[in-house]
């Protein structure tokens, strides 16, 4: 099963499977296709983090997020608030595009990892069906075209994205064609070249010597230095279930964990799904875990996070006792915030037992909205993530790796696979895995229900709620203390695999995005079996 939020993407996986590969071959020949089909979303200069189960029951968190330049600095931008919505606004949004808003980029690094651990197939083979899109071209989505239309003005930054993009001005609309021959002929190094093509070879040189023509950080050190990480996963229970998440600077394991943790102690199941007793209760826990995070989480090698604290059933219920269920309440941290929307997740499952469940990301709508010249490749807006005030958990420093909402989740029960999910969405993607998780757990819904079910958020502010929530519910909320807003659409895509009693498969995917889920069944012949006739 592959299961990816663009079909092109989806069918790259399923070609490398049905070809003899794994999981792992099939989502990284899923994430090189997504570089080219979802340009807006993810990238080779972008990061990301992979969650892995192996058939041997082993989990291994793959992170390759990207990190600050050794160049960089607490106070190279000039902050324009000191208030929660708006703190990370800077001078002439610097950190947001151009090239001084790019972080050292870590995605490439990450598969090419990834595959030369845990795969089978050459790189050649992974990255072939990606070129193939880049060169022959494709059909451009109303999804893609909306998102080229919602920021063609941040296009103008670059010329050539730009003329790409938006040629004469005019957005490519749905159903035209887009051909990116730079980006094959990139691609076709890294099939080549391997990882070293853009940290020690000609794709980099390209971008470093644009970064010290335009004023940028990244210099050829930064990616000489730069490290993928293996970690282990936050493990926790809910109500029998293990769920296994990333740890930091991912917020998703340790906070995950905490809601359920928070939840366990409700009978959410009987307080019914989309009621005002729910979504209450919902609106609580995610305050009180933002409340944390903002206070904790960041990268844990430059900021002392109290894991084990945080993720401890005591803990849970000392955040517990003090939840009314009848008003809302302001929470502060009790242990010593802003991303961009625009990631991509996949999950894929083979028949040998392995797993993946992987979110990726360039960060802002394409990135810094900057395009290499003759490379195709567009550079991340990464050090948005950071605050760029200084003296904070999330502020600036060299080497220091951006903090995520990434949350590639997987679910066990009796120590085997029973789902595993994900999505795209910066600050409202771990709360809104946590809702799918409850929604399978406690409401009892298919994967597919799951993943589509009307989505709540808040971190402290507005309580955000799609519109399927009922106006009757609305006002039970307002009543209690809360103040309402619409939205349209909560986080995005999400898409999952269930893995059934009978070992059969499901998989998911959400009508927040381009989603796209792809089966196989049966197989190769059977050898040494006669028939009589």
């Amino acid at each position: 099963m592959v299961v990816t939020n663009h079909p092109l993407a989806s069918a790259a996986g399923t070609e490398i499977m049905l070809a003899g590969g794994n999981a792992i071959d099939a989502a990284v020949a899923s994430l090189f296709a997504l570089s080219v089909v979802e340009p807006m979303m993810i990238g080779v200069l972008g990061g990301g983090i992979q969650h892995i189960r192996l058939a041997n029951g082993r989990h291994h968190i793959i992170d390759s997020l990207g990190t600050a330049p050794l160049a960089a600095h607490a106070n190279m931008y000039e902050c324009l608030s000191d208030e929660l919505e708006t703190m990370r606004d800077t001078r002439g949004r610097e950190n947001v595009l151009g090239v001084r808003a790019g972080a050292v980029p870590g995605s490439l690094a990450g598969w090419c990892e990834a595959l030369a651990r845990f795969g089978t197939m050459p790189l050649a083979d992974i990255v072939a069906p990606a070129i193939r899109y880049a060169e022959r071209g494709f059909i451009v989505t109303p999804y893609l075209s909306t998102c080229i239309r919602d920021c063609v003005g941040d296009l103008a930054v670059d010329s050539e994205l730009s003329d790409l993009l938006a040629p004469g001005g005019t957005p490519l609309a749905a159903g035209e064609r887009l051909v990116q021959p730079d980006y094959a002929e990139s691609l076709k190094l890294i099939a080549r070249l391997g990882p070293s093509a853009l940290y020690a070879g000609p794709l980099g040189r390209a971008l470093t010597a644009f970064m010290e023509a335009r004023g940028g950080y990244i210099s050829q050190r930064d990616l000489d230095s730069y490290r993928v990480i293996d970690r282990a996963p936050i493990r926790g229970t809910y109500r029998g279930y293990d769920v296994l998440g990333p740890p930091p600077p991912s917020s998703s394991g340790v906070h995950i964990t905490q809601m359920l943790n928070i939840l366990e102690g409700y009978d959410v199941r009987g307080m019914g799904f989309g009621s005002a007793d729910t979504v209450h209760l919902l609106a609580e826990v995610l305050k009180i875990a933002f409340a944390d995070r903002s206070a904790s989480t960041a990268d844990p090698d430059f900021v002392d996070v109290p894991v084990e604290r945080l993720i401890s059933k005591d803990y849970a219920t000392e955040r517990r006792a003090a939840i009314d269920l009848k008003r809302a309440q302001r929470w502060e941290a009790k242990v010593a915030a802003g991303e961009s929307f625009n990631t991509t997740h996949i999950t894929v499952a083979d028949a040998m037992g392995n797993v993946v469940s992987t979110t990726q990301t360039i960060n802002g709508l394409f990135g810094a909205c900057v395009r290499i010249p003759q490379t195709g490749m567009i550079l991340n807006n990464y050090m948005y993530n950071f605050d760029p005030h200084e003296g904070r958990a999330l502020s600036i420093a060299p080497g220091k790796r951006v903090f995520t909402s990434m949350a590639p989740m997987m679910v066990l029960k009796d120590n085997q696979m029973s789902f595993a999910l994900g999505l795209p969405g910066a600050l409202r993607i771990f709360p809104s895995a946590m809702q799918a998780i409850i929604n399978i757990i406690d409401h009892g819904m298919s994967v597919q229900d799951a993943v589509e079910a009307p989505r709540v958020w808040t971190n402290g502010g507005d309580l955000e709620l799609e519109p399927a929530f009922s106006d009757a519910v609305a006002h039970a909320l307002s009543a209690r203390g809360h103040t309402i807003a619409r939205s349209a659409r909560i986080a995005g895509g999400m898409n999952a695999i269930s893995f059934n009693p009978d070992g059969s498969l499901s998989g998911a995917a959400c009508w927040r995005a381009d989603g796209t889920p792809v089966a196989i069944s049966g197989g190769l012949a059977a050898s040494g079996v006669s028939f009589n006739i």
